[in-house]
């Protein structure tokens, strides 16, 4: 390759994973010092917009394995940041619920990490970020079940 020659852009895969990854790395610096990890943060995450749930679609919605998940459940139990009950439909399952100091800790962290998201779009108009934000949506569901 020579100097003129136009440089390859990285393929979309590649960018989307590089963004994953700097989200990340900023997750993982603003919980320094919380006692929980960026996975036990998305779950918690998770569990406040639907919370409820089965641990095993709380480890799909929190990009974790199931075996993940169970000792991730243990830990935030432990911290008294989640209660696990029956459910009620299902004597076998266990639901998961935030607790109050559950939501206590993502209110701590909830301008920090909305600063990460205003720091990752800052160079976008308000439109634009709308644009991203479907684009976004509609790439996941374009993918999400889909393992053909």
């Amino acid at each position: 390759m020579t100097g003129s020659e136009p440089r390859k852009s990285p393929s979309l895969l590649y960018a989307v994973k590089r963004l994953e990854l700097v989200i990340r790395s900023h997750l993982d610096v603003m919980l320094l010092g919380s006692g929980v990890t960026t996975p036990q943060y998305t779950a918690l995450t998770v569990l406040d917009h639907r919370d409820g749930v089965s641990a095993a679609k709380l480890a799909r919605d929190s990009f974790v394995t199931p075996q993940a998940m169970a000792d991730m459940l243990r830990a935030l139990a432990d911290r008294g940041l989640i209660r696990r009950a029956a459910n009620p439909e299902s004597k076998r399952e266990r639901l998961v619920y935030i607790t109050d100091d559950g939501r206590r800790l993502l209110g701590k962290y909830a301008d920090a990490a909305d600063e990460i998201a205003r720091r990752m779009v800052s160079d976008l108009a308000a439109d634009e970020v709308a644009a991203f934000r479907d684009a976004l949506d509609l790439s996941w569901i374009a993918l999400r079940d889909r393992h053909e």
